[in-house]
C-alpha cells in the first residue's frame, strides 16, 4: 500500500521523470510552432489530458501557472488532484527558460525538489491557438511527453476531437493520451 506521502514523492521526482518521460515511446522529434509570444502565453491553464508518466501517476484536475520572473525566463507552479477533482491537492513549483529565441517555442523546465534543482526536461510548444492562446499542445524533443492545456477548466469535445486531429496530422502519436480534466459533449 502506498503511502499517503506518495504523490508527493512522485510529484517531487518530476524533474528526472521528464527525462523518460512515463510509457509513451519515443517519436520523431516534433515541429514547434513558428511563434509563442510568451507574455500572451503565461497564466493559468487547465490540464485536459497528458501521456501518463510517473510524476502524473493518479492526479486530476491538473493545472500549471506561468508567470514572467525575467528575460526569456517564466516561474512555473503545477498543481493537481490525487485521485478525483475533490481529492488531496499537490503542487510543484519550478522554472522555465527560453532556449530557442527565435521562435520562443523551446523551453527547458526545472523543478524543485528535495534535492535541490539539477534536471532539465524539454517543454516545446507543438500546437497553439494562434490567435487568442485558449489552448495549447506541450511535448518534449522525443514524444514522450504529451500534454493538452486549455484556459478554461472545461474543454468541448469537438475542439478536443480537432486538436487530436491536428496532432495526428502533424505525425505527434496521441494514441497514449488519457483525459485528466473535464470535456463537454456536443448538445
Amino acid at each position: 500500500m502506498l503511502s499517503k506521502r506518495a504523490p508527493l514523492i512522485l510529484l517531487s521526482l518530476t524533474p528526472l521523470l521528464l527525462l523518460h518521460a512515463g510509457c509513451a515511446p519515443r517519436g520523431p522529434e516534433p515541429e514547434v510552432v513558428e511563434f509563442v509570444d510568451i507574455e500572451q502565453y503565461v497564466g493559468l491553464w487547465h490540464e485536459i489530458a497528458s501521456n501518463p508518466a510517473f510524476f502524473n501517476w493518479n492526479l486530476v484536475a491538473v493545472t500549471a501557472e506561468y508567470e514572467i520572473i525575467g528575460p526569456g525566463r517564466v516561474s512555473v507552479l503545477n498543481k493537481g488532484r490525487v485521485g478525483n477533482p475533490q481529492g488531496l491537492q499537490r503542487s510543484i513549483s519550478g522554472s522555465a527558460r527560453v532556449v530557442d529565441e527565435e521562435s520562443n517555442a523551446k523551453l527547458k523546465v526545472q523543478f524543485d525538489t528535495f534535492w535541490g534543482r539539477f534536471f532539465e526536461g524539454d517543454y516545446w510548444i507543438v500546437l497553439l491557438d494562434d490567435e487568442a492562446y485558449q489552448y495549447a499542445v506541450v511535448s518534449d524533443s522525443n514524444q514522450r511527453s504529451l500534454f493538452v492545456l486549455y484556459r478554461e477548466p472545461v474543454m468541448p469535445q469537438a475542439l478536443y476531437d480537432e486538436i487530436l486531429e491536428q496532432l495526428e496530422a502533424s505525425n505527434i502519436n496521441t494514441s497514449h493520451l488519457r483525459v485528466t480534466g473535464e470535456l463537454e459533449s456536443a448538445s
